[in-house]
């Protein structure tokens, strides 16, 4: 190795700092765990060096230009290497970003929630963005990135994955126990509600390994097209029997509207002797709506047919075998078919 290399080489591994390319990681580690004594480590104004041996925080650095010596650092004697007579450091350093990290996006289905106002089960979905800082480097270092566990870059998309968790066990909840109807959540009506408990839900996830979620923004909670348009029919028609008082009021509601629109036809079409096929489609909008009204009084007229007279209070004479008409007390015969009372 020539002198010119070896001097290159050589102030190389005096300055330590992230570089420029890397600007835009939460985390940095230093490349090379062997640093000689009196190396200048660049910290930048919004990042701290965070100094690990076997796993454990031996120290951490601030902003600032620091010549890494143990006479002016003094955690720095723990990692001292002996067999180098002492000019030389073994360590793994890393560089952490302490701003705020902004206009993180997310984004996917959160799984079926159900409509606590008519009780469908309706695929939801979410997107928006976030915003995070790391509240403590060290915890960040050791529970999170320097385990292996994820790399430096991985730390939003790690982030990411826990504000969808969030999203969708609090989504749902939050809707069954307020009662909220889906329509309204996803008009953003209750935002403000979602994003300071899903934000605080998120403290628990995170809070451990040294970070906190700043924010949500743009936080859309969406549902398909046609889900919508399916809530807002089951919305109506339940808005319907509560006005006409249920459903057996909402039948005979139903009826009179038949035959109203019956007569309206019938009235349009009844021109001129009600010749031609206007008349005749008058006749049939009539017959269509009394056919209607129709068959819904039947069905009453049934089902109170079905059910068995009672006798009269006190008699307990029965009904006669053959008609199945009332018998009043110590008759001898049925005054409806003249059939003989058993016993009379």
């Amino acid at each position: 190795m020539g002198v010119i290399d070896w001097f290159k080489r050589g102030v190389g591994e005096l300055m330590i700092a992230r570089p420029d390319e890397a600007k835009s990681l939460v985390v940095w580690k230093h490349s090379d765990p062997t640093i000689p004594m009196k190396s200048q480590l660049t910290v930048m104004a919004d990042e701290q060096a965070v100094f690990l041996r076997d796993g454990k925080v031996v120290g951490t650095l601030g902003p600032g230009r620091h010549t890494l010596d143990s006479a002016n650092i003094p955690f720095l004697s723990n990692l001292v290497d002996s067999f180098t007579g002492g000019r030389v450091f073994v360590a793994e350093v890393f560089f952490v970003t302490m701003r705020e990290n902004t206009g993180i996006r997310f984004g996917g289905p959160i799984g079926n929630v159900e409509d606590p106002k008519s009780g469908v089960p309706v695929e939801t979905m979410v997107h928006g963005e976030f915003s995070f800082k790391v509240t403590n480097p060290e915890q960040l270092v050791v529970g999170l990135v320097g385990t292996g566990r994820n790399g430096g870059d991985q730390v939003p998309v790690w982030m990411k994955e826990q504000v969808i968790k969030v999203l969708r066990d609090r989504i749902g909840q939050l809707c069954v126990k307020n009662k909220w109807p889906l329509l309204d959540v996803t008009s953003g009506a209750y935002t403000e509600e979602l994003e300071q408990d899903v934000l605080a839900g998120l403290d628990q996830h995170v809070a451990s390994y040294g970070l906190k979620i700043v924010r949500l923004g743009n936080f859309v909670i969406a549902i398909r097209e046609e889900d919508a348009a399916n809530l807002k029919k089951l919305y109506t028609d339940a808005a319907y029997l509560r006005t006409v008082g249920g459903v057996g009021a909402y039948q005979q509601f139903a009826a009179g509207k038949a035959l109203m629109g019956a007569g309206e036809g019938m009235a349009k079409g009844g021109g001129a002797g009600g010749e031609g096929g206007a008349g005749m489609l008058g006749g049939a909008g009539l017959g269509v709506g009394l056919g209607m009204a129709q068959m819904m009084m039947n069905q009453q007229n049934q089902a109170n047919q079905q059910r068995p007279a009672a006798p009269a209070a006190g008699t307990g004479a029965g009904f006669c075998s053959q008609c199945g008409t009332g018998l009043s007390a110590g008759a001898k015969f049925c005054a409806q078919c003249g059939t003989k009372v058993p016993g009379g």
